[in-house]
């Protein structure tokens, strides 16, 4: 089968090219680029050298995306609404790794992204690219909406407490999130360059996080009510890597043994989510899933104080992109689940 990537030469566009590089039955046939535009790959990814032979970046043509069986938009926000929306009504598989179709309420792009939704209809329609919680979904899908790494991180975090209704109502939760430098792209600004990051630890989008309204949207479908998020992230000198630590409080009368369970119960069978039990003295730690699709998950109970908090760990650029993008693309087009994220992580 045919794969396309629109907005190739970014970190999570050469992710993509380096695990579809070793998938069994997707092949690139078109990578786009506009600052590339007739280079070969390995000129924006030189790891990626002898990987893609004959293969070089062309500007954006939606006819050319159409000659794949599946389209992967790594367009940033705003940029590809309209080419995804093209392509999916053409009956080409879509999966959009920017924002555009993550949200089902339109009017929350007002709020969040500051423009108006131009197609609410698709919203309904687009498939949340989360396999843990949408993988019935994902069968056949032709829109989805791949989920923000923050996110990602934050909902898996605490979705088994949601889910087995052990939080205390109403449900409020705070996720304190850190994050590494290669969440703001490849493209440097003033706060967001490397070298200013290094050595410093400090919280940015504190009066609200976007990523929020995506974790209310999920866990609140889980509540099947109304759920509250606040979500801070911290940027933290690392290159790769979110840890999200979710902090809540329990119902009357829940035990830490219901929590342990509710953890075991969520994530029984999950290929990719391992699980790292506080009884021996770890928690997630993102320098131990970096490089894979893997999300390490704990938690913590403080009996005293009835607080709970569930911990997740993932790769930014792998589980909290490309290589969830490709899990739920597996899904949708009947492949192997698995197929091209089997590669463990790497360390140190």
């Amino acid at each position: 089968m045919r794969a396309a990537v629109l907005g190739a030469s970014g970190y999570t566009g050469g992710e993509l090219l380096r695990l579809l590089a070793g998938h069994p039955e997707l092949e690139v046939s078109y990578a786009t680029s506009r600052e590339y535009a007739g280079r070969p790959i390995h000129y924006a990814h030189p790891h990626l050298r002898g990987y893609y032979r004959g293969l070089r970046f062309e500007r954006l043509n939606p006819d050319r995306a159409l000659e794949a069986d599946v389209v992967f938009s790594a367009l940033p926000h705003g940029v590809g609404l309209h080419t995804t929306a093209s392509l999916y009504e053409s009956g080409v598989t879509v999966v959009d790794l920017s924002a555009d179709y993550r949200l089902r309420d339109p009017g929350l792009y007002r709020v969040w992204y500051g423009f108006e939704h131009p197609y609410p209809d698709l919203l309904s329609r687009a498939v949340y690219g989360l396999p843990e919680l949408h993988r019935e979904e994902l069968r056949g899908a032709r829109l989805v909406a791949a989920p923000g790494c923050n996110a990602t991180a934050a909902i898996l975090a605490v979705a088994p407490l949601v889910g087995a209704g052990l939080l205390e109502e109403p449900v409020r939760i705070v996720v304190d999130v850190k994050a590494g430098s290669s969440e703001a792209g490849s493209k440097p600004s003033r706060g967001n360059h490397h070298p200013a990051r290094e050595g410093a630890v400090r919280p940015y989008s504190a009066g609200g996080h976007r990523h929020a309204a995506e974790v209310e949207q999920e866990l609140s479908r889980l509540a099947r009510g109304g759920v509250r998020v606040s979500l801070v992230p911290h940027a933290v000198p690392s290159v790769r890597g979110v840890l999200a630590s979710a902090h809540s409080w329990l119902a009357p009368g829940a035990s830490p043994e219901e929590v342990a369970r509710a953890y075991a119960d969520a994530y029984r069978g999950e290929g990719f989510v391992r699980l790292v039990n506080p009884a021996t003295g770890r928690y997630p730690d993102p320098r131990f899933v970096v490089g894979s699709n893997y999300a390490d998950v704990g938690w913590a109970v403080e009996p005293g104080q009835g607080r709970v908090t569930g911990f997740a760990a993932i790769d930014n650029l792998v589980r909290g992109a490309a290589g969830q993008a490709l899990q739920a693309a597996n899904i949708a087009l009947g492949l192997p689940e698995q197929a091209g994220l089997e590669a463990p992580p790497i360390f140190p």
